[in-house]
């Protein structure tokens, strides 16, 4: 519902139905607070629809009833099913997107720009929310871009020890392995050679066994020397040895019989990856088989090298990811490298991540805030009530049930759904948050007067 109505706000700014100039009355306190650019990382625009590749908001393939405004105003393409201004398909440079003309030169309304419903009945309707701005105990910190990978010691790069050629494939990418698993079969001349020695290398023991075992009872009787059991003796550790050399080779193999060896996984994990095909000739040390203890993940936050000095090894870290929205993963800095990336200008600050429920993947991005020591008294307000029109970041404030107040605010950060705010917006003051995006549009009309507009 709050989709549809942002669209026929839309609709009607592009339209022109029921807006007309007003100006301030003396129900608006008036005043100007500047504004700045906010981090690029909070963002208020609407997304396009993934699906028809329109603004979503207005969409008429996925809210059929805004068709009846465009079509009143003749802004209607029959062929494609979508306002002529904006079709995909006939008026592509649009990028799916309404034209609606900024009010000011810097693409924002004027601090103090009032919107005003026409009648209160109007105003309840339309379904806007709101919520107090706090001032709130805020931990400074630093927020960038963070990419999920494994945990580097915890990967294993699993191959054979001499070249054999693969027979058989027992796990596949993705399947869990214990530690000691068979991953692959392989059928390896060396192998067979190195078996093969250990009998002999075995027999020869045995032999050397005995004759020192028949040196020992000829010295009892008188017959023998002690230099010939000390021989007898040598010759029989030599022998021990190369069984001991030969059954190391073997441990290595992985067990098998005759010819065949296998390749076992070293650690408990996952497969993720398999370079080894049935048939393929494998060279000793060659990469068959990844497998990754994925319990632990590392979280590698790009630090800017401005904030470098903000950030410490041991100090505490949140992770948001994109895939992820409702999770918030915790942990501490473990690591911060000594060099700067001289492409991004970016240090990487290492996090290490608890991932026993597994919901942790590698590739996954998002947003990394590593907090700092102290805290100060800062003016929070939901995400939900920033919106960005042009360079300008906006917040709504709620004055009476039908009016509310365009004003300039600065971005300083974000943590998950709070963004602190400084500028036009006090601790206490009603802001609007659903229906946030339905204000600002309003504001961005051609015919918006010097100061406020009404909503019919």
């Amino acid at each position: 519902m709050n989709r549809i109505l942002r669209g026929l706000a839309i609709a009607a700014a592009l339209s022109g139905i029921g807006v007309s100039a007003g100006c301030l009355d003396d129900r608006i306190p008036q005043g100007s607070t500047s504004a700045g650019d906010g981090p690029a990382t909070v963002a208020a625009v609407a997304d396009l629809c993934a699906e028809h590749g329109v603004l979503e908001s207005v969409c008429t393939q996925c809210n059929p009833g805004l068709a009846v405004v465009f079509r009143s105003k003749g802004d209607w393409c029959a062929e494609h099913g979508f306002p002529e201004s904006f079709c995909p398909t006939c008026s592509p440079e649009a990028g799916g997107r309404p034209a609606v003309a900024p009010t000011g030169g810097d693409g924002a309304p004027a601090d103090g720009t009032v919107v005003r419903f026409r009648t209160r009945a109007t105003a309840e309707q339309a379904g806007l929310q709101w919520a107090p701005a706090e001032a709130t105990d805020w931990v400074s910190g630093v927020e960038a871009v963070v990419q999920i990978a494994w945990d580097a010691t915890r990967v294993a790069a699993v191959g054979v020890p001499s070249a054999g050629v693969v027979v058989g494939i027992r796990a596949e990418v993705s399947d869990p392995v214990p530690r000691g698993a068979v991953l692959a079969e392989v059928r390896s001349a060396h192998t067979a050679g190195d078996r093969s020695r250990l009998v002999a290398r075995a027999r020869a023991r045995d032999v050397a066994k005995a004759e020192v075992d028949r040196k020992r009872e000829l010295l009892e009787g008188g017959v023998a020397s002690e230099r010939d059991l000390l021989a007898a003796e040598q010759v029989l550790a030599a022998a021990e040895a190369e069984v001991a050399a030969v059954r190391a080779e073997l441990a290595i193999v992985g067990g098998g019989a005759g010819d065949r060896t296998r390749i076992t996984s070293p650690l408990d994990g996952v497969v993720t990856a398999r370079h080894a095909q049935v048939g393929q000739a494998l060279a000793p040390g060659q990469p068959a088989f990844e497998v990754v203890d994925t319990r632990r993940m590392w979280a590698l936050v790009q630090v800017p090298e401005r904030e470098l000095s903000k950030v410490s090894v041991g100090d505490p870290a949140v992770v948001h990811l994109d895939a992820l929205p409702e999770r918030v993963f915790a942990g501490a800095v473990a690591t911060l490298s000594p060099q700067v990336d001289p492409a991004t200008r970016t240090a990487t600050a290492r996090v290490e991540l608890d991932n026993s429920d597994g919901l942790l993947r590698a590739n996954l991005y998002g947003m990394a805030t590593i907090e700092g020591e102290g805290a100060e008294v800062a003016v929070v307000v939901p995400s939900a009530a920033v919106q960005r029109a042009g360079d300008v970041w906006l917040v709504f404030v709620r004055q009476e049930v039908d009016t509310y107040v365009a004003r300039r605010v600065r971005v300083l950060a974000r943590q998950g759904d709070r963004v602190r705010v400084s500028g036009g917006v006090s601790a206490g003051d009603p802001v609007a948050t659903t229906g946030s995006f339905l204000l600002k549009t309003e504001t961005l009309k051609d015919r918006i007067g010097a100061g406020c507009c009404d909503v019919e």
